[in-house]
């Protein structure tokens, strides 16, 4: 008997001290992944923590292009965590976490990678203050084959997509961490710069040198929070609601200064308009900055960039309008994966197609008509599917209009009353949050009541011309000989749309 109880007791132990042991194992710090697992870009974005805040404080010289400052980063350990990657390309002198130095290391292997070994590790749920500080000229730093940042004459540009990011700031590059951003850079007295949110203040604390303070208090992603430096002008005012709107024009864009001035000075009338489509704006400030610096533009949030060739034959209130809507969707609520960029492009082209109809110049009914018909079913366009486009085509022009007629076409299938409650209520439950195609369908159906299944199926994941347009109408082949007539608006919304596939063109 006693044999058997000290047999058991034996045996008991011995399970304590293994159950203890895997318990020990499981709970020893790891290393957050490298990577946040997008299909599209392996590497953007990291495991292992959420970024709360970013505070950065540079000095930027354009005759060098030399940046070099420091970013305060405040996370949360979302895991036991012993290692950690910020995503980064320019040269590293120093990291502390805690205020502690800590162990760093920058990728070899062309990847932007940072590595950050804290003195202890970080428990899940615990918060952290990293501060990295650096140097260097980002024109010449290349990642993954290319740079983001772009030198211009007078200054540089932070702005791109689907990263720009690690060539100015380091962070944890993925749509879904969004956070909340000071930025202050000094820069010489002769030019500006100019980045998101509300412009906090101008300081002088040097001879020839200006530091400009910008703050975004509402949740941001990496790749919409934008810095342009250079000789600008710079417009101070407010929205007839009182928010600052900021817009800045290149000092070189002669010709077109006219032209731009007339699109980007009506963005708080068309905003006012999105808004009774989508609902309340988003954030705390609008504006714009016209630059020759690139050929696309850009949402960055609060005020996106517009390259000038945008506005070469005269005003373009249609980018405008895509622009501002990509505030409710891309902006407020980003994409959960980069293969989602339907909810971001599909429904920025549908505000073009919204801004015509309340233009006068075309109906949403008669542009995705048009571009349905004029389309035919052997070309290209309809190989392409705005759910999942793939690396390579995620900007191609199927994207924007396939996307833009998938969304006509759940107008037309659950009446005008609820499409755009559909609308806003994707805008209230998802607000500041990122989001997949497969959400906003289940979203679209509980609001409609309908099975939208085959509908999002054909216009979204099925190659192919559909067989009925997005109005429930055949091909024109099929109703009569008679070549389909262009709305007014069309010419520039198709112009605008190539203009935006550019973005990509690296």
């Amino acid at each position: 008997m006693r044999l058997k109880t000290r047999a058991g007791f034996a045996g008991l132990t011995a399970g304590v001290v293994s159950v203890l042991l895997a318990s020990t194992a499981a709970a020893a710090p790891a290393p957050g992944s490298i990577g946040i697992g997008d299909p599209y870009y392996p590497h953007a974005g990291n495991g292992g923590y959420d970024v709360g805040h970013y505070d950065l404080r540079l000095t930027y010289q354009p005759s060098t292009d030399l940046l070099s400052g420091a970013t305060t980063i405040l996370l949360t350990a979302t895991q036991d965590l012993s290692r950690f990657n910020l995503d980064f390309g320019l040269k590293v002198s120093s990291v502390r976490v805690n205020n502690r130095p800590a162990q760093f290391a920058t990728s070899t292997d062309g990847t932007g990678e940072l590595s950050v070994t804290p003195v202890t590790p970080l428990k899940k749920g615990q918060t952290a203050t990293v501060v990295v500080a650096y140097a260097d000229t980002p024109s010449k730093v290349k990642i993954d084959g290319f740079t983001a940042w772009k030198k211009t004459p007078d200054g540089a540009l932070a702005v791109d997509e689907p990263q720009s990011a690690a060539w100015w700031f380091p962070s944890n590059d993925h749509p879904t961490d969004l956070a909340t951003y000071d930025i202050s850079v000094e820069v010489p007295n002769d030019v500006a710069a100019l980045s998101n949110g509300t412009l906090v203040r101008k300081t002088v604390q040097r001879p020839g040198w200006t530091r400009w303070n910008w703050r975004s208090t509402k949740p941001q992603a990496t790749y919409l929070t934008s810095l342009e430096v250079g000789k600008f002008e710079v417009n101070e005012q407010t929205t007839p609601d009182g928010k600052p709107f900021i817009t800045a024009y290149g000092a070189d864009l002669g010709e077109s200064l006219g032209a731009a001035k007339a699109s980007i000075e009506r963005t708080p009338e068309i905003t006012e308009f999105l808004a009774s489509k989508f609902g309340p704006y988003p954030f705390e400030a609008q504006g714009g900055v016209v630059t020759t610096g690139i050929t696309f533009a850009l949402e960055n949030q609060t005020r996106p960039v517009y390259g000038a060739r945008a506005f070469r034959s005269g005003s373009n209130t249609s980018i405008v309008a895509h622009e501002q809507a990509h505030q409710w969707f891309g902006d407020s609520v980003t994409l959960g994966k980069w293969s989602d960029i339907w909810l971001n492009e599909g429904f920025a082209s549908y505000g073009e197609y919204l801004w015509s109809e309340e233009s006068g110049e075309g109906t949403a009914d008669e542009l995705a008509q048009y571009v349905y018909d004029s389309l035919p079913a052997d070309s290209p366009f309809w190989q392409v599917l705005p759910a999942d486009p793939g690396a390579d085509k995620q900007f191609d022009a199927a994207v924007y209009n396939r996307g833009a007629l998938a969304v006509h076409a759940l107008r037309k299938a659950v009446g005008d009353d609820t499409f755009f409650r559909i609308l806003q209520t994707w805008q209230q439950v998802k607000k500041s949050k990122s989001a997949v195609i497969p959400e906003f369908i289940a979203l679209a159906e509980k609001v409609s009541g309908k099975p939208l299944y085959d509908l999002f199926q054909t216009w979204l994941y099925t190659k192919g011309k559909p067989a009925v347009g997005p109005n429930g109408t055949p091909p024109a082949a099929l109703r009569a000989a008679v070549a389909p007539v262009a709305p007014k608006s069309y010419p520039q919304i198709k112009a605008t749309h190539e203009f935006l596939a550019e973005r990509h063109a690296h």
